[in-house]
């Protein structure tokens, strides 16, 4: 706060040659501020900006100790917000088994058999984020699948989606699943033809009879991860996140604990939002946390929560049944009447909620939570988010402005899931979803995250999904659903402000402008030429500054 006040303090008259730490010039910023659109260079005092202008202007304030980065005319952004990922997670799976472009069984079987075989005996083989669309032409994998590549050890490996796991035949013995195991609430035991034999396919909280038994990852293992997440991070341009984590509760102190040690010591290069679970959330209204509480570095202050699961395991629950499965309409992760009571609370402790709900049914029907706690709790800024938004009914579409609700999605799902989407919804559904473009027109806040790793932490990924809306399949090269596409201008501002937004950060972060944190990324593209629009997903990051500090640079 002092270094702000001090640069709120400082006036153009006041600002003298030498001030400057560093000196970014000659290039093409997009500063996403709407009075001051573009500019050539940024002038950063510590940690903030301290002018923005022209290399005139700016290098006014040079003196004989100030850094000149020569941007080369190249394109300069704030530094990218990713509004949803979970980070421990993605930073665990650089090190686990990647199953999901395997492109038949035999790679399936091939990398689970060569995974085996350099890990430790003791340990399980966890990961994965198979896909069956692609692997298995639809048909879902059962433990049979992994035994005849790996028997001897417990393996339980999730879909991409993260809300659907297969256990081999080991792990499902150990977890003592059996015909006689009943489904959990909010969960499902597949079963084989027979109606009886678990087939090895856990749903949503049926995962859970076998994940408490996995080995929780120990300090170094954490620690490691984060290390490599925001390496990562960094190379993607990614210089905030908001962590929605999903780890043990232990898991998740040590992970805050390593978080809060890391910036102290100044290791860490990514600016972290940590949401806690919703059920949990007395752990921070009890303390007297409220929203956003924390440093530059590390913040707390959200819940996250679940109502639904996911499109691709067929368990986000919609008003109508699944096209082909007449009898199955979803399931509720948490019933409304409980989600509502935790959403009451934590929501009077002075917290910000935000709440998993891909079906259009379960979009709904959180609208009428959010808009029965807003009556019930009286009104204030506490900016309710849905995190994903992924299926809605176009009547839903002006609820969100009307409702003050922030749309956390995550682009890349569109091209993603639009390869076998209609075969899950049929195409009438489909066409008012993944909803961009009618969002936006409908006043609505758009956050744009990755939710790495069950997507691509790649940044320009998600911005070329939401502009051009083409499927991984390439079936669609004209865009799937194309009147839902935005432009690049919204989609880049949409992982930059709208994050920074959603997480009252918007002071802060979010847009190049004096008093700001300096957070920038420099492009090998101009994204923003519409001579590009082709060539989005072949920009590559050349730079990466956060708080004037170069973290990441492209050799």
């Amino acid at each position: 706060m002092a270094m702000l006040l001090g640069l709120t303090l400082l006036t153009p008259q006041a600002e003298v040659a030498g001030m400057a730490d560093l000196i970014v010039f000659n290039g093409r910023i997009w500063t996403g501020n709407a009075q001051q659109p573009e500019a050539q260079a940024v002038a950063v005092w510590r940690d903030r900006i301290l002018r923005v202008g022209t290399d005139g202007e700016v290098k006014a304030l040079a003196g004989p100790k100030t850094r000149l980065i020569d941007l080369g005319g190249r394109r300069l952004v704030p530094g990218f917000y990713d509004s949803h990922l979970h980070f421990l997670n993605g930073g665990l799976s650089l090190a686990r088994i990647d199953l999901k472009d395997a492109k038949d069984e035999a790679e399936f079987g091939q990398r689970l058999r060569e995974f085996d075989q350099k890990t430790p005996r003791e340990r399980w083989i966890v990961g994965g984020l198979w896909d069956h669309d692609r692997t298995f032409g639809g048909q879902l994998p059962t433990a049979a699948t992994i035994d005849k590549y790996v028997k001897d050890r417990p393996v339980f490996i999730r879909r991409y989606d993260g809300h659907m796991g297969l256990a081999n035949s080991a792990a499902l013995k150990l977890a003592g699943i059996t015909a006689e195991t009943k489904d959990p609430p909010g969960g499902v035991i597949y079963r084989l033809a027979d109606g009886q034999t678990p087939s090895g396919i856990l749903k949503d909280n049926a995962m859970a009879l076998v994940d408490r038994l996995i080995p929780e990852p120990s300090d170094e293992e954490i620690l490691e991860a984060v290390l490599a997440a925001q390496k990562a991070c960094a190379e993607h341009g990614v210089t905030s996140v908001q962590d929605l984590d999903g780890s043990a509760p232990e898991t998740r102190r040590k992970l805050f604990r390593i978080y809060q040690r890391l910036a102290r010591q100044r290791k860490l290069t990514c600016r972290i939002d940590l949401r806690w679970p919703i059920a949990l959330y007395r752990e921070l209204s009890t303390t007297g946390v409220m929203a956003d509480f924390g440093h530059d570095f590390v913040r707390i202050g959200g819940v996250k929560g679940f109502l639904d699961g996911s499109l691709g395991s067929s368990t986000a629950k919609m008003f109508a049944p699944y096209e082909k499965d007449p009898k199955n309409t979803g399931v509720y992760l948490t019933e409304p009447d409980t989600l509502r009571s935790y959403i009451r609370s934590a929501d009077a402790a002075g917290l910000n909620v935000c709440i998993h709900a891909i079906g259009d049914e379960a979009n709904s029907v959180l609208l009428d939570l959010y808009a029965d706690v807003t009556r019930q709790n009286g009104p204030r800024d506490r900016r309710f988010r849905i995190e994903h938004v992924q299926h809605l009914r176009p009547e839903d579409y002006p609820r969100f402005q009307e409702g003050k609700v922030i749309a956390s999605m995550q682009p890349y799902h569109a091209i993603d899931d639009g390869r076998w989407a209609e075969g899950r919804i049929g195409a009438k559904r489909c066409a008012s979803s993944y909803a961009f473009r009618s969002l936006l027109d409908h006043g609505t806040i758009l956050a744009f995250g990755s939710d790495w790793p069950v997507a691509p932490l790649d940044v320009m990924a998600g911005i070329d999904a939401a502009v051009n809306r083409r499927t991984l399949d390439g079936k669609h090269p004209q865009g799937w659903f194309p009147e839902q596409r935005i432009t690049v201008e919204e989609a880049v501002r949409a992982y930059t402000f709208g994050s920074a937004y959603a997480a009252f950060q918007e002071t802060d972060r979010g847009t190049i402008e004096v008093g700001k944190l300096a957070d920038f990324v420099l492009l090998s593209r101009d994204i923003f030429d519409p001579a590009q629009r082709d060539r989005i997903t072949d920009t590559r990051v050349l730079l990466t500054i956060v708080g004037g500090q170069v973290v990441y640079e492209r050799k």
